[in-house]
């Protein structure tokens, strides 16, 4: 049984924003996570809608700036939104930057040293945290859909490619789409899986790579894109790309690009209705 320890808890449209602490195995270290109860959840099990924080982030970043919680209590769905990486290892280099090692776990498998015992996001979001959520609250295990921003657009997508059918829909907003080609993606996966973008394990965790081979139920995804993000002029998230490749193998993939909108949360706060009603479609079912 893990231990949860309650960090905070404040009323929203009706329902609760939590956060909460625990001792994570796999990653080796105590993690935060927020997850908004709708009042529903008080009457009965409800879906939930994991979200993967970008950059920088910790869990705190979409809890507080997204607005979410008001559409999540229309609608009756539970929203997660972990930290971004471990914290406080002291492993050397974990703060030398910040695109890389703390808020800045890329939601990878790190298979080289110092990162390879402790810097597991992929296995953290996929199977310790959901075991956490589906045994402590009032969820639904088989109603869950995955969304992301930036970095976590990337974690969500790979997430729902790499696990066919354990996600009923998956959206991002500006992600990283295929970072085997781009700056950050180069960074952190020579710094967690070693090589270069030549080797292929690299493919195994690139959006668009993983998008060429999805073989799975059906799979709707929907990605928003600002046209002013200075991220994208600077060829970090590459979403033609990953575009590109679902159309090659018929995969449902709608990209939006929004007109004047940043990288920022002011552009996710405008769109995340959108993303919450289009998990809806396939989580109120």
């Amino acid at each position: 049984m893990t231990e949860l320890t309650e960090v905070s808890n404040n009323k929203i449209f009706g329902g609760w924003q939590k956060v909460y602490s625990h001792e994570s195995s796999v990653l080796g270290c105590k993690m935060n996570f927020g997850i908004f109860l709708p009042p529903q959840a008080e009457e009965d099990n409800v879906p939930v809608i994991y979200f993967l924080s970008g950059l920088t982030c910790t869990e705190a970043n979409f809890i507080q700036k997204a607005g979410a919680q008001k559409y999540a209590s229309e609608w009756g769905v539970a929203l997660v939104a972990p930290d971004t990486s471990p914290r406080g290892l002291n492993i050397p280099g974990e703060d030398d930057s910040w695109d890389f090692g703390t808020g800045a776990g890329f939601y990878v498998d790190a298979i080289k040293e110092p990162w390879k015992k402790n810097y597991k996001m992929y296995s953290y979001v996929t199977k310790e945290l959901p075991a956490v959520i589906n045994e402590k609250f009032p969820i639904l295990p088989d109603r869950q859909s995955i969304m992301g921003h930036s970095m976590g657009g990337h974690g969500a997508l790979i997430c729902a490619f790499k696990n066919p059918g354990m996600y009923k829909s998956v959206s991002a907003f500006a992600p990283i789409s295929n970072p085997i080609k781009c700056p950050w993606g180069k960074k952190a996966f020579s710094g967690y899986l070693g090589e270069t973008e030549d080797n292929a394990s690299w493919k195994d965790w690139d959006a668009t790579e993983l998008a060429k081979k999805y073989n799975g139920p059906p799979l709707d995804i929907l990605i928003d894109q600002g046209k002013e993000d200075s991220f994208l002029k600077q060829s970090q998230l590459l979403p033609e790309n990953l575009l590109n490749a679902a159309k090659d193998v018929g995969l449902p993939l709608v990209l939006r690009f929004q007109e004047g909108y940043d990288h920022t949360y002011y552009f996710i706060a405008t769109f995340i209705e959108d993303h919450i009603k289009h998990h809806m479609k396939y989580l109120k079912n």
